[in-house]
């Protein structure tokens, strides 16, 4: 890991249910990494940035923090002994709405599309830096923050396809039950497009729609997103019929919609 600034400043992105920002406490960061000079430094570094921190060792460890508190996110690594970040994190979004950034040191693609399908709302590549990883953090904590609750969403349900999806919860559910989890990013761009069938939005409206004009320079394009989400709602998604793409002009949601 390289150095990184050792001062910096950070916006207070509190939990929906903390109140008024006045009253707000900074937010709290789980770091999950079996390397005990990793879990050291990056405590360190967010708490002169503001954070508060715990850490934990492995999934044990971070499975009894979680019992006790409530973190704002989790930083954690993929590579670690016993259960590897990959299943901690398919436990995480199973079970929450916590968001999850993944530390990896493997360069290939495809662990990091592996992670991403397993609800991680981001990752970081080792060796990084810090000031990098701290962007990442505010950048999901804003996005997090503006997916909203269920008292400041739309009571209403909606189905498409073989899909039912209730707006205020990040998941979807097929005909025979399945559930499937969504990151924070996907649930609020199928909020947009449901909210929006029938339009061409372009990328700036997509953005707009998703994290207000909030998105930063390392936020992940939002065609990631879109191939994310087309991934986990389309019957094929090489030839999708939900999210059609117009080249030059942006996606269109084709799907009917039925809302209860």
């Amino acid at each position: 890991m390289e150095a990184g600034d050792k001062h910096g400043d950070v916006g207070l992105v509190c939990r929906k249910s903390h109140g008024s920002p006045l009253h707000a406490e900074p937010p709290h960061i789980l770091i999950v990494d079996d390397d005990a000079e990793i879990r050291k430094l990056l405590a360190d570094y967010l708490a002169r940035n503001g954070y508060r921190t715990s850490v934990a060792e492995d999934g044990r460890a971070m499975r009894q923090t979680l019992a006790v508190s409530a973190p704002d996110l989790v930083v954690l690594d993929i590579m670690m002994p016993g259960e590897d970040g990959l299943s901690l994190c398919r436990g995480v979004r199973h079970s929450s709405n916590l968001p999850v950034i993944l530390l990896t040191a493997m360069s290939e693609d495809t662990d990091r599309i592996v992670g991403l399908e397993m609800g991680a709302d981001d990752y970081v590549t080792k060796p990084f830096n810090p000031r990098e990883l701290l962007a990442r953090i505010k950048s999901v904590l804003r996005r997090d923050a503006m997916v909203p609750y269920k008292s400041q969403l739309p009571s209403g349900r909606v189905s498409f396809g073989h899909w039912r999806f209730d707006l205020a919860r990040r998941e979807i559910v097929n005909e025979s039950g399945i559930v499937v989890r969504l990151s924070s990013g996907e649930h609020a761009l199928l909020n947009a497009f449901v909210q929006h069938p029938g339009l061409v939005l372009n990328r700036d409206q997509l953005l707009d729609l998703t994290r207000g004009r909030e998105a930063q320079l390392f936020d992940r394009s939002i065609d990631n997103q879109v191939s994310r989400l087309r991934r986990k709602i389309e019957p094929t998604p090489a030839e999708p019929r939900f999210i059609v793409t117009h080249w030059g002009g942006g996606y269109e949601f084709t799907a009917e919609l039925n809302w209860s």
